[in-house]
């Protein structure tokens, strides 16, 4: 029998529970597939607290990488054995072995291993879509990531770097702030000793900022509409701190553009997921992004990843073994 992260009811990171569980063959559409590595993100606190709605009780967890075991009625494109990797529903990666759509599931190339896939799809997809479709980033432009130095942040400043992008990051240390300099960020605002936005003006010589990417929320919504140069676009992506208050439309002040966008609803069609995927292995395989990976924790340690995740204590990705 195989070993599972399973919640019973929305709550702390307390509801989740290891237990057997065996989720059967895969049925019509489905593979069955044995996770090597998985992945914790932010997006699976959401579902563990409710924020997310999901069906009880189930499985958490969105992003792991591993093997097919078995394929299912009318599947094509996939064999056992095949490498594979995902980053989308249904929840239920927190698992020794999980049965997934076919049509959320790519390939793996064999330049790509497990461990960097589970630290890298549903993160790196994440920058993907908002560096070129969110909104298209230009060679030369100069962005406020916030964040810069966690698990999305990380792979940001990376790619920001590859394109020819100037990263104001924020960091809530001068650690952190050191690790994001590292991998590409150019200037660091530490947000709890700095103001944010008298930085973003000094460090632009008062032109500000034409895209803002936020996944912090509640604690730095203001600062980021501020910071945004007329006609500029505030891309929240996430609410670590919480979610953001009703803010009424004149806080755009006439010329500011506002969006939530989300990884699930950018890979909702099969060949909008292949090119995401794709457009970040290359980038992996050209050495221009890679998996920062902070920590690998068993699966039976689930709740304590959460716990570190939502402290703010963490850098990078975090991985649990099956």
């Amino acid at each position: 029998m195989s070993k599972a992260i399973r919640i019973e009811q929305t709550g702390g990171p307390e509801v989740m529970r290891l237990v057997d569980h065996d989720p059967g063959a895969p049925g019509p559409g489905q593979l069955r597939i044995r996770n090597h590595a998985i992945g914790v993100n932010y997006i699976d606190v959401y579902f563990r607290t409710g924020a997310y709605p999901m069906p009880l009780p189930g499985g958490i967890g969105m992003e792991a990488a591993g093997v097919v075991e078995e394929v299912g009625e009318g599947v094509t494109g996939f064999a056992p054995g095949d490498r594979v990797a995902y980053a989308a529903g249904p929840p239920g990666a927190y698992a020794q072995v999980h049965n997934m759509p076919a049509k959320s599931v790519v390939a793996l190339p064999e330049s790509v291993d497990f461990e960097s896939a589970a630290a890298l799809m549903l993160k790196g997809m994440t920058v993907q879509y908002l560096f070129h479709r969110t909104v298209r980033l230009q060679p030369g432009q100069t962005i406020l990531f916030h964040a810069a130095a966690g698990g999305v942040g990380l792979i940001a400043m990376q790619w920001a770097r590859a394109i020819g992008v100037t990263v104001i990051g924020t960091a809530g240390s001068e650690e952190k702030a050191e690790l994001a300099r590292r991998h590409g960020c150019h200037h660091v605002i530490l947000y709890r000793k700095e103001d944010i936005v008298e930085r973003v003006r000094e460090i632009t010589n008062g032109a500000m900022v034409p895209v803002v990417y936020d996944s912090v929320g509640k604690d730095t919504f203001d600062a980021s509409l501020a910071a945004l140069a007329p006609f500029g676009t505030m891309v929240s992506f996430g609410a670590s701190s919480g979610p953001v208050p009703p803010v009424p439309l004149t806080a755009l002040r006439g010329t500011l553009y506002l969006t939530r966008p989300s990884l699930l609803a950018y890979a909702e069609r099969r060949e909008d997921l292949e090119a995401m995927a794709n457009g970040l292995f290359e980038m992996v395989g050209s050495g221009k992004v890679r998996a920062i990976i902070e920590r690998r924790m068993p699966l039976a340690e689930a709740a304590q990843a959460h716990r570190d995740l939502e402290s703010r204590r963490t850098t990078g990705a975090t991985l649990l073994q099956p």
